[in-house]
């Protein structure tokens, strides 16, 4: 999954040549430890790690520029062309979809992240990681919070129903949503507030209903939560835990394997990093110096282990049921080279390795519904990765207020839609679209799991009002065009400095009926 905020980023002229200057700035760091570390008698053991690192960022800058040409996202889209993966895309801000407001507001961030795909990809997207992992089937739905929505229950489509609408044939889920059981939350080793979170859940008894149990995470699924709906069934494909928990967890997987670069522990100098995990027990200032040298040795007896593991729950599988199993394995790429340095490298070699495994066909999900399309239909129930498998991360005391300002700015878009967007004023027609991108960044989930976590309370505050603060202040500029008055000098100044700073996908892609409810 490329995200379209993601992929936006990576096609920028800011991004490529600030990326430059970053990994310049990092190999001056790690020659100046260097000298430092010759300079000192107890800290000469540091220089062969020092050099890894000049060699390492040294080896990145010339693959950016001689072997990609600066251009990561042509580079992926070529190897999407030869076959290698399918590309999916995410909400187009990575909104909640279950909670927002209003079905045109999905709508909009699937359609926003399928322009900007095929912007850059040149297709559509096949399949979506949906925000989260957070769906939400067809029923009566209310608004969580106070707000202009209203309190009155109104029917929702389904997730399902929204995608099939927009040509998306597949997703992925957490296992909890098809084979029972609370939702393992994948950051939970990361992060002590989300442990916190979870037991305060479990004291409150909201963990939601499940299924029976007599669904598999290796089958495929189409996933329909009403009768009366006349969308397809889409497919889903659920995240194998035991798997995946062997490369997610700190604690008992792989990343916490001794032999590892440790993630917090910075030199005060440069803030490379010299030591090694060491022991998961182990606090900063036990850790030892990191041996690059020994890595190889580390990642061949783990990357035996990740596929030996895959082969046992597959041949397990078969022998149950008589037929053959797929098993999903999906992770956050942030997992592979910042949390876990030496991630990328282990992929490489269970690719290397299951590539040597006849009885193992290693493919992707496109290519799978494409060859095994599901067959059993099955209704699964509301929930995401998060805390009990359900919205607390997105929806607790700490974050609440920020929907009744959401729920407010979906309802007022929609309005000001209606009545504007038919103007043939360019600056009417600028302002709109404005207040489109605002809502999209108002919209998105970072926000809540932020706070939730409080890993950047203040800062997604910040961004949150500003957002908001930008939606009113815009909606007031287009309404004052509108009656007949002419923005001052200050208005336009803002109205462009806004625009730059907040100028998120092309102004052509942007369509106002999206949010609107008769066009969806």
């Amino acid at each position: 999954s490329v995200t379209p905020v993601l992929a936006e980023q990576l096609a920028h002229p800011v991004f490529i040549s600030e990326f430059e200057k970053f990994l310049d700035e990092e190999i001056a760091r790690a020659e100046q430890d260097t000298a430092l570390f010759l300079s000192s008698s107890h800290e000469q053991a540091f220089v062969s790690v020092s050099e890894f690192w000049r060699n390492f960022y040294s080896n990145v800058k010339n693959d950016f520029i001689d072997k990609y040409h600066r251009d990561l996202i042509g580079a992926f889209r070529s190897l999407q062309e030869r076959g290698c993966f399918d590309i999916i895309t995410c909400g187009a801000t990575h909104g909640y979809f279950p909670l927002l407001g209003k079905d045109s507001s999905v709508h909009a961030q699937i359609k926003m992240a399928a322009a900007t795909h095929e912007k850059h990809f040149h297709v559509k997207p096949r399949g979506i990681w949906l925000p989260e992992c957070a769906y939400r089937p067809r029923y009566f739905w209310k608004a969580p919070v106070a707000s202009s929505l209203g309190q009155v229950p109104f029917l929702r489509k389904g997730v399902e129903e929204i995608l099939d609408e927009n040509q998306i044939e597949y997703f992925i889920v957490d296992s909890s949503l098809v084979q029972g059981g609370k939702a393992v939350g994948i950051y939970m080793g990361r992060f002590e507030n989300l442990r916190k979170l979870m037991q305060q859940l479990e004291k409150e008894d909201q963990f939601k209903s499940v299924p029976d149990g007599s669904h598999s995470v290796y089958e495929i699924y189409g996933v329909k939560s009403s009768h009366e709906s006349k969308a397809k069934p889409v497919a889903i494909f659920a995240r194998d835990v035991e798997t995946s928990m062997q490369v997610w967890s700190s604690v008992q997987g792989y990343p916490g394997g001794e032999w590892y670069l440790d993630f917090h522990k910075k030199h005060h100098q440069s803030g490379h990093r010299y030591w090694r995990v060491t022991s998961i027990n182990a606090d900063l200032g036990q850790k030892v110096r990191y041996e690059p040298e020994r890595i190889e040795t580390a990642l061949d007896a783990d990357a035996d282990h990740f596929v030996q593991s895959i082969k046992t729950a597959l041949h397990n599988f078969k022998t149950a049921n008589g037929y053959e199993g797929t098993l999903t394995a999906p992770f956050d790429s942030e997992l592979f080279g910042h949390w876990w340095f030496e991630g990328p490298a282990f992929l490489k070699k269970i690719f290397e390795r299951l590539s040597n495994e006849p009885a193992i066909n290693v493919t992707h999900c496109a290519e799978t519904i494409d060859t095994h399309p599901p067959e059993k239909i099955i209704a699964i129930p509301e929930g995401s990765w998060g805390a009990g498998g359900h919205h607390f991360v997105w929806l607790n005391q700490d974050v609440a207020w920020m929907w009744e300002f959401i729920y407010n700015d979906e309802v007022k878009m929609q309005t000001w839609i209606e009545r504007y967007r038919d103007s043939n004023d360019t600056e009417i027609q600028m302002i709109l679209r404005q207040m489109v991108r605002e809502l999209f960044l108002l919209e998105s989930s970072d926000w809540q799991f932020l706070i939730s976590t409080q890993s950047a309370n203040d800062y997604s505050i910040k961004r949150f009002s500003e957002h908001h603060h930008h939606f009113i202040q815009l909606s007031s500029l287009c309404e004052k065009k509108a009656s007949g008055h002419i923005l001052s000098d200050h208005e336009v100044t803002y109205l462009h400095e806004v625009r730059e700073k907040d100028f998120l996908f092309d102004e052509k892609r942007i369509d106002f009926q999206w949010f609107l409810p008769a066009a969806n």
